[in-house]
């Protein structure tokens, strides 16, 4: 599910879970597993996430193994994408970059947003679907009216509409784009000049950076948590996963 390999002081962490990089608990843990040892390898300066399944960066959630879940299931995992994963980044001493390529939805948004930077594919698409298919895109309601205003987020928390890069770019959400065949060698080449500088500052320097962006992210992720849990539990949310398994429209309020 994850490839690992540390080159030059920079480990490059590789999401391998085709077709579409689908999040599971499996695949969470042993992203975290990766992340920890790279943080913990004196050898490593910088870290770099891709992904290894062309045309995905990642789709979001395995909505085929999520809605088989358990109450307790859902919670863990969601807690794990929302609060665990970016405690563990955020407390990383070393900058962590996401390289885009192709698609990113859902949860896949979520993994994106946890690193320190965005790098993206020209063609790279976004888009947080969770109301098509049942869920609620909750972690995004705490962060994404801040970083793009209260009605562009609702826009496009609630619509569900995909967008491109530029758009990305021109809303605050990507730091860089490039084409598609160059996003790994130019995240490489942004760890390197991480890589370049004191360990030390940059230790201190991050830790300082998400103190005073941390706004009260903590408790709005456990806030989020709590209410894609129960969002699980409901009628619509089966009725969403089920359309989606089987690739129809779903019947909203319909017994």
């Amino acid at each position: 599910m994850i490839r690992y390999e540390v080159r030059s002081a920079i480990a490059q962490i590789l999401l391998d879970n085709p077709p579409v990089n689908g999040i599971t608990d499996d695949l969470l843990d042993a992203l975290m597993e990766r992340l920890r040892e790279a943080g913990a390898d004196p050898g490593v300066r910088a870290i770099v996430i891709g992904s290894a399944v062309p045309g995905r960066f990642c789709g979001g959630l395995d909505l085929a193994k999520f809605r088989e879940s358990s109450p307790s299931d859902v919670h863990r995992i969601v807690n794990k994408l929302y609060f665990q994963l970016f405690e563990l980044q955020s407390s990383l001493p070393k900058p962590v970059i996401a390289a885009v390529t192709g698609a990113v939805r859902g949860g896949g948004m979520s993994l994106a947003i946890t690193c320190d930077m965005i790098v993206a594919a020209e063609n790279s698409t976004f888009g947080y679907p969770e109301l098509e298919i049942g869920l609620l895109p909750s972690i995004h309601y705490h962060h994404l009216p801040r970083i793009i205003g209260r009605y562009r987020a609702f826009d496009l928390l609630f619509t569900g509409r995909v967008f491109d890069t530029r758009a990305a770019i021109d809303l605050g959400l990507v730091g860089r784009s490039v084409p598609a065949a160059e996003v790994l060698s130019h995240a490489h080449e942004l760890a390197e000049v991480f890589a370049n500088k004191s360990p030390e500052l940059i230790r201190m320097g991050k830790l300082a950076f998400y103190r005073a962006i941390d706004q009260g992210y903590r408790v709005g992720a456990s806030t989020a948590v709590d209410l894609v849990s129960a969002v699980f539990g409901t009628e619509d949310c089966a009725e969403g996963l089920a359309a989606f398994v089987e690739k129809r429209e779903p019947r909203w309020g319909q017994p």
